[in-house]
């Protein structure tokens, strides 16, 4: 995983650093050593601690961060959330690549742990989508397990989940679902994602080991879950929002998945400061 995670973080960098930094290359010595502090200016949670300070270890493999702060922990506006050690050139040049990441998976950790106290004391769990950043997957869905939900599949390789479109290409869920199991590894659970009690219907007879539904009101939903009847993990989808994961959730649906956590999260706000040089080596 370290090697899938260092090549998007030197891609990050390639993207920043096309040549050199000629400001920084300019100014400063490449032999001097430095120190900066890392402060929070907002509240929220922390994610992506780590990925950070692996920028700046790509750029100078002394590179150290001390913090008394975990991925997972909140953070408070001013918090000196931790002081990282290196070659100051390191320390200029890698500044705005750390930062995007921690801010976005920081972001991200704050937005799910909003989302999943509104379902603390049932039984439904939250779950995110493949609707992440190009490149940033890895990241993003780091960020939503940080923040206390749950990861749906990584990729297309990891599950079968049978939508609108594959069903029209099969011509109907039983037959979609006859062609995905044979096809499929043994022991792989088959998702059939329905718009109607009809689809529902449909996709208990063809066996589906889950049932997503799609886009449905709370009256339908209900009924959905009371058709199914525990014969198949369900799961809800479409439009969820804050205001509505309570009531989603006394309905009884197993998982309530949510493409806002990545799309629509904005980043939690850090910034470097009080740049010291510290010595030269």
């Amino acid at each position: 995983m370290k090697q899938n995670e260092d090549k998007l973080i030197l891609q990050a960098l390639r993207e920043d650093i096309s040549n050199e930094d000629i400001t920084t290359n300019a100014i400063v010595d490449g032999n001097c050593i430095g120190k900066v502090d890392l402060i929070c200016k907002q509240d929220g949670i922390l994610a992506g601690l780590e990925v950070f300070k692996r920028v700046f270890e790509l750029l100078d493999e002394n590179a150290e961060l001390e913090s008394k702060f975990k991925d997972g922990d909140s953070v408070k506006e001013g918090d000196l959330v931790a002081v990282v050690h290196a070659k100051v050139r390191a320390l200029l040049s890698g500044e705005r690549t750390a930062l995007n990441f921690l801010q976005r998976m920081s972001g991200i950790a704050t937005h799910t742990r909003d989302l999943v106290k509104e379902l603390e004391g049932t039984n439904t769990k939250l779950l995110d989508t493949r609707k992440t950043t190009p490149n940033m997957r890895i990241f993003e869905k780091y960020a939503i397990r940080v923040g206390g939900g749950h990861n749906h599949r990584f990729n297309l390789s990891d599950g079968i989940l049978i939508k609108d479109n594959h069903i029209n290409a099969a011509g109907s869920i039983k037959k979609a679902v006859e062609l995905a199991r044979n096809y499929a590894p043994f022991g792989m659970k088959i998702e059939v994602e329905v718009e109607n009690l009809d689809m529902v219907k449909e996709a208990l007879e063809a066996k589906a080991d889950i049932i997503m539904l799609d886009n449905m009101d709370y009256e339908t939903m209900k009924k959905a879950v009371e058709i199914i009847g525990g014969r198949a993990v369900t799961e809800c989808s479409g439009n969820v929002t804050k205001d509505k994961l309570s009531k989603i959730a006394k309905i009884g649906v197993d998982f309530v998945s949510s493409g806002a956590l990545t799309h629509s999260s904005l980043t939690l706000d850090f910034s470097m400061k009080n740049l010291e040089i510290i010595g030269e080596k």
